[in-house]
């Protein structure tokens, strides 16, 4: 009979190690653990999202998920990482284009860019799409053929379109398949129209942020009125945009709401906590 429970000190040798992987954005200074200095215990940063966690990033349409994505990939592949995009709305070609762009804002090589991201375009292969099983081999396959450390899916969400009763079920095989494979992992989830945008629920409930190590939650305002207007200092019909870190179960986090901008180049420039930027404080 296989073991069915262990003594805590048993699993010592499998505890990974606690490390940043980068994400090229200032989430990673917002990620920390604890070590003790003298007799004080300090927060110090990881440098990027916990090695091996799956950060579901979910947020209303439009609020900088794929950007998210894209520019965690763009990174990690210029570092000399290899990155497996499953690209689930969007047909591959087009990615293909988003990234030459955003890698010549950011200063990264694209020819490590062409050869250290993997696509897999599930978006119109609906076997990939609507089987998890067939999706899993596949990207099994590309995975162990190509090294890869790292794995985006845009979005979760589009694999359980129209049957959202099997959302948790979905989520859960792909968060147990990432974690048999080694991988650190990115999940971009949607929203539906009636789910509240500050929170962490995304189409299928809160399945997703129940089962992923931790979610970011990216939101965006329409200035609408002239009290928001005077709050945030910015004209009638600007967007403000927000990122938060709901909840990570792997490392202590910074919970704070921070306000950040999409350049004109589409890459994630986050400027200052909301409190600051409110108060002027971040200028």
């Amino acid at each position: 009979m296989s073991e069915e429970f262990f003594e805590l000190g048993e699993l010592k040798g499998k505890a990974p190690k606690l490390f940043g992987i980068p994400t090229g954005t200032r989430l990673d200074e917002m990620f920390w653990r604890i070590e003790q200095k003298g007799d004080k215990f300090v927060k110090v940063p990881l440098g990027g999202i916990p090695h091996l966690a799956v950060i579901n990033i979910t947020g209303v349409p439009e609020s900088g998920k794929s950007i998210f994505a894209e520019q965690f990939a763009l990174v990690q592949a210029g570092a000399g990482y290899k990155t497996l995009f499953v690209t689930v709305e969007s047909p591959a070609h087009f990615l293909y284009t988003s990234m030459k762009e955003k890698a010549a804002f950011l200063d990264i090589d694209f020819a490590e860019v062409e050869k250290n991201i993997v696509v897999i375009d599930a978006s119109t292969n609906d076997e990939l799409r609507e089987n998890p099983k067939a999706l899993m081999d596949t990207m099994a396959y590309a995975i162990k053929e190509k090294h890869t450390t790292n794995v985006v899916v845009d979005s979760i969400t589009g694999l359980y379109e129209h049957k959202e009763i099997m959302a948790r079920q979905i989520v859960r095989l792909f968060f147990n398949f990432l974690k048999k494979w080694k991988q650190t992992g990115i999940f971009i989830s949607q929203k539906r129209s009636s789910q509240g945008s500050e929170s962490a629920e995304a189409a299928g409930g809160l399945a997703v942020a129940h089962i992923v190590d931790g979610t970011i939650v990216m939101d965006k305002v329409l200035i609408s009125s002239r009290w928001e207007s005077k709050l945030y200092n910015m004209p009638l019909g600007s967007v403000i945009r927000t990122i938060r870190i709901d909840g990570c179960r792997l490392t202590g986090h910074d919970s704070r709401t921070w306000v950040f901008e999409i350049t004109p180049a589409g890459t994630i420039n986050i400027i200052a906590p909301l409190e600051e930027f409110i108060g002027g404080q971040h200028e």
